[in-house]
């Protein structure tokens, strides 16, 4: 008998009942239209990924069991496998599991209950969940299905760094002889040095396909809720690890496939895109679904004619349409007339509406009101803090006022260094780049323009300053940016020690140590900072959790 099964790449919004119940019927109903026999929907795509606290609320588990009753009644004539959230039986540590609903023909065959329950980087499921205890088989259509849910797959892989579990659900369910696999997941996207996540996560697939001797239907969720982005990229491998379909990433895809494989269907290895391309995919997306999830539609920005400012303006745009997008030129005295033509000049190639606000004449006011209180201190960084101050009031009063979302501009190696202002350009309510380093920026500015000059190639070829005194430069208080994130990578997300990292990349080690040290105490500003989106193996904005008070680095 031919299967035809439908991989749903869905995207879900956490705790959305009614929305995402419809997502799913209007799946089912264009499963009905292909005369499709299985749906495979990711993990928690009933609920969204992660729900966090709201899982602590038993109002809120009850109200989605009652939605899972729904779709069983509407399942008439085809069988599913959804990810949910169910409550365990029995004396449990904890009351909920992380878990895969089966469903066939209007009646509800059972759960699958995710084994391995990660708690580390961006995961905290061991807070909510209990393990399930046995791997599952399940007969539908006809066919012995085994499934797992996302990390189930990852122990057998040997790929995982800061996790052993003591079982493995892939060698569990090889003595089971399954005749196809199936992973539920919602595994959020990262970009790395090496390998991608993508490519990580689809070798995984391939190991369990080795063991198991069967094919395997991978289907991740899509779409961004707070600081995670999912990019979706759900496969189909056949028995020797050959991928046999590949959904679209960034986007929802109902993409089909019939079992057995139709043998003019060929295989092929994984498909690897640009990393680059990749990236600003994941930043408009999560730019795209913090508003539309939350109900917001106008974003306003500050414009500074630098590239980290064009950089989101450009995100902005693609996310949210020209129209949504406000551009707020600030000038101050140390401003440069370059500047201002840049900022001008981008806002015309996106076609974007700006506002001129000079904030010279309130600077001098401030200064003026606090020269009583300074009298016989020097001038230092607390003026140039000011204009920054200054800009932040101007736009946070630009959102009150007429419902902007102000993107906050500041990315990855100024955040670790602390330059930026409390206060002031960290004002916001999205920290769009927070988590891209200074060396990315550039490259995502040249892939923007990669068919035309969308970024001012002037603004690209500028040397970075935070004009905020006369003549500055970022290199008066900072060594070059490329030796700044060679430092923040090695040190943040590869773990590295002062000494091997200098010894790495020949820097002495005073440098080293006086670049970490600025890490850490810098580490209150962040806290403070807007949500950021993550789009490395280890973000500020989650998954990396260091105190403020310390004494570890001092």
């Amino acid at each position: 008998m031919t299967l035809r099964i439908l991989l749903a790449q869905m995207n879900p919004t956490i705790g959305d009942i009614n929305g995402n119940v419809e997502k799913i019927r209007k799946v089912i109903s264009l499963a009905r239209a292909n005369k499709t026999n299985l749906i495979i929907f990711p993990e928690m795509a009933l609920i969204g990924y992660p729900p966090e606290d709201f899982l602590l609320l038993p109002h809120f588990i009850d109200d989605f069991d009652r939605a899972l009753q729904r779709i069983v009644l509407e399942s008439k004539g085809i069988s599913l496998i959804l990810g949910t959230v169910r409550k365990g039986e029995g004396p449990r540590e904890k009351p909920l599991c992380n878990s895969a609903a089966v469903i066939e023909d209007g009646r509800l065959l059972g759960f699958y209950d995710k084994m391995l329950l990660p708690t580390y980087d961006v995961f905290d499921e061991r807070r909510f969940f209990e393990p399930g205890k046995t791997p599952q088989v399940f007969q539908v259509c006809g066919c012995k299905i085994a499934i797992t849910i996302c990390e189930d797959i990852w122990q057998h892989s040997q790929l995982l760094k800061y996790s052993s579990y003591e079982r493995d659900p892939v060698r569990e369910l090889s003595s089971r002889r399954p005749d196809i696999a199936v992973n539920l997941s919602a595994s959020p996207f990262s970009m790395r040095a090496d390998l991608s996540h993508q490519q990580t996560r689809f070798l995984a697939c391939i190991r369990t396909v080795s063991s198991l001797q069967c094919p395997l239907f991978l289907c991740n969720q899509v779409g961004a809720n707070d600081s995670l982005i999912f990019d979706g990229h759900s496969a189909v491998f056949d028995k020797d690890g050959k991928v046999m379909l590949q959904a679209k990433g960034f986007e929802e895809d109902n993409v089909f496939i019939d079992y057995p494989f139709d043998p003019k269907l060929k295989g092929s290895s994984q498909e690897v895109s640009d990393p680059i391309a990749e990236l600003y995919s994941a930043l408009v997306l999560g730019v795209h679904d913090y508003f539309t999830k939350s109900g917001f539609k106008k974003a306003c920005i500050g414009l500074s004619g630098g590239i980290d400012s064009a950089i989101v303006a450009a995100i902005a745009v693609q996310a949210l349409g020209k129209d949504h997008v406000l551009g707020v030129i600030m000038p101050s005295r140390y401003s440069s007339e370059h500047s201002q033509t840049d900022a001008l000049d981008l806002s015309r190639r996106l076609d974007i509406k700006t506002t001129n606000i000079p904030i010279d004449s309130t600077f001098q006011g401030f200064l003026d009101l606090l020269s009583p209180a300074f009298q016989g201190a020097d001038a230092n960084v607390t003026e140039e803090n000011l204009q920054a101050r200054i800009r932040g009031l101007i736009l946070m009063a630009l959102s009150n006022k007429f419902g902007y979302i102000v993107l906050s501009t500041g990315n990855k190696s100024e955040l670790a260094m602390g330059y930026a202002t409390l206060y002031g350009d960290m004002c916001g309510g999205l920290s769009v780049i927070n988590d891209v380093t200074k060396q990315q920026v550039y490259q995502l500015s040249k892939w923007i323009n990669r068919e035309k000059e969308v970024i001012p190639w002037s603004i690209i070829h500028k040397e970075p300053s935070a004009e905020l005194a006369p003549n500055q430069k970022d290199s008066d208080s900072l060594p070059n940016y490329a030796i700044v994130d060679n430092v923040l990578t090695a040190y943040i997300e590869n773990h590295e020690k002062p000494e091997e990292i200098a010894r790495r990349f020949g820097y002495s080690l005073q440098l080293v140590d006086d670049l970490i040290k600025r890490i850490h105490m810098n580490e209150f500003k962040r806290r403070q900072g807007a949500l950021g989106l993550r789009v490395s193996p280890c973000a500020f904005s989650v998954g990396r959790r260091f105190p403020i008070v310390q004494k570890y680095i001092s």
